[in-house]
């Protein structure tokens, strides 16, 4: 029996050793990085850099240089991740039918409440499905056309009153986010909130709330997933089911308002258009549930107002500090709108350096200088690498927007690099969201916005 128990001790002592061996070992022909260790992969090495450096996207660029490699390899925890840097590379996971799935992972999951939901980080017939009926009923709704237009119109006119009753110093993106999210609500539920109405007061902290928690968590949460039970609290695991469930509630409070009025002949809003679509179903199965509803809408609201809010905040700051350029800026609206007229779609064309400057800040502080995730369909190649199934990849768009060959001075803020012959804007080179194909309707609604 002793001997037994030792030979067994051995055989799993061996087999300890060659799980552990192996979580040593890259994938054959994987890219250039960093060695990492069992469990939790690089995530110490990222996590040190991205404090030294200041920010993820540094500590990638960081790792990009030292391995003197456009594609670097890494491991977070259990998962392979691909960074890509360069334009042409960046281009090709954009187009490439390989790179156009989402993860599946626990943290995934856990940002969609539990099951995979909404369109942003869906993928296959659940996307292409859930995504065409909002881009048909949102332009049905006025999405990008007129209707939508006099909505921002509106806001711009709140806007400007509350700025002229304010005092000398004004925290500018806290008018914005308002604004903003006022717009999406129009389309999606059919009104718009008071500047003082709690429940929009409510919904901009929740959404600010869960986005910094998100950021804090995700990294640990999506490596050691077992930290939702060992740690909920120090995890951030707590806080995020929390703050899941304060959102959750305030969207189907929304919903069941809207359930109770609901006009079989008239659709306000895409709320209205949705609950309709849930009833032809009858009870069969389909993607179209109230649970889904909540999930695209807070898709909405985050695509939406958040990357555009801060958009226009990084662009007034650029103002703010480049005086030159404000004067420009205001000179030109001057020309063409004078001093009353407020700005519509068909003025955009007239207002090139305008455009340029709201352009060039896109480039220098980007909103999103990480893009993806992505998830591998199959084994692929990019360059000379392969690329594993169900790698993880992401795009470092910073990179691509400070690449000195690319650009010229790429460090310094200079808007006429946009600008071409004729004032001509110049849109080649921008990659602010996705290239072509591309997997959420974060570009249409901020572009619009």
């Amino acid at each position: 029996m002793f001997y037994l128990t030792v030979l067994l001790t051995i055989i799993v002592c061996l087999l300890s050793l060659v799980c552990v061996f192996k979580q040593f070992l890259r994938p054959s022909n994987f890219p250039p990085g960093p060695k990492w260790l069992p469990i939790v992969g690089n995530s110490p090495t990222v996590k040190h850099l991205s404090i030294l450096h200041g920010g993820f996207h540094n500590a990638l660029m960081y790792l990009s240089q030292k391995y003197k490699t456009q594609i670097l390899g890494l491991k977070l925890g259990k998962d392979l991740f691909v960074v890509v840097f360069s334009k042409d590379l960046i281009r090709q996971v954009f187009t490439q039918d390989e790179f156009q799935a989402r993860p599946d992972s626990y943290f995934i999951r856990l940002r969609t409440m539990g099951r995979r939901r909404g369109i942003t980080m869906t993928d296959g017939d659940l996307w292409q499905e859930q995504r065409n009926f909002a881009v048909r009923h949102l332009r049905s709704l006025g999405f990008g056309k007129s209707h939508m237009e006099s909505l921002i119109v509106e806001e711009l006119r709140e806007l400007l009153m509350t700025l002229g009753e304010g005092g000398d110093c004004v925290a500018l993106h806290s008018q914005l986010a308002p604004c903003v999210l006022n717009v999406l609500w129009a389309l999606t539920a059919g009104s718009r909130f008071n500047a003082d109405d709690p429940q929009l007061v409510g919904l901009l902290q929740l959404m600010a709330d869960r986005s910094k928690a998100f950021d804090m968590a995700g990294g640990v949460l999506s490596q050691l997933p077992c930290l939702a039970l060992l740690a909920p609290e120090w995890s951030g695991y707590n806080l995020i089911c929390s703050l899941n469930n304060q959102m959750k509630g305030l969207l189907e409070k929304t919903i069941q308002e809207h359930r109770k009025s609901l006009d079989i002949n008239k659709n306000r809003d895409f709320i209205d258009a949705f609950l309709k679509e849930i009833d032809v179903s009858n009870g069969s199965p389909t993607t179209f549930t109230e649970e889904q509803l909540v999930m695209v809408c807070l898709d909405f609201f985050i695509a939406g107002s958040q990357t555009t809010s801060n958009t226009l905040s990084f662009a007034l700051l650029n103002m703010i500090l480049h005086q030159d350029v404000q004067e420009r800026v205001y000179q030109e609206i001057r020309e063409v709108l004078g001093t009353r007229k407020l700005p519509t779609l068909e003025d955009k064309q007239r207002l090139p350096y305008v455009e340029a400057v709201l352009m060039e800040s896109q480039r220098f502080l980007h909103v999103v200088p990480v893009a993806g995730p992505r998830r591998v369909l199959s084994q692929t190649t990019l360059d000379q690498y392969t690329i594993p199934k169900d790698a993880t990849v992401l795009l470092c768009l910073y990179s691509m927007h400070h690449d000195e060959k690319m650009w010229d001075q790429p460090m310094k803020f200079l808007p006429d690099r946009f600008l071409g012959e004729n004032k001509k804007v110049l849109t080649d080179d921008l990659c602010q969201f996705g290239i072509v194909k591309e997997v959420s309707h974060a570009p249409q609604l901020s572009r619009v916005l």
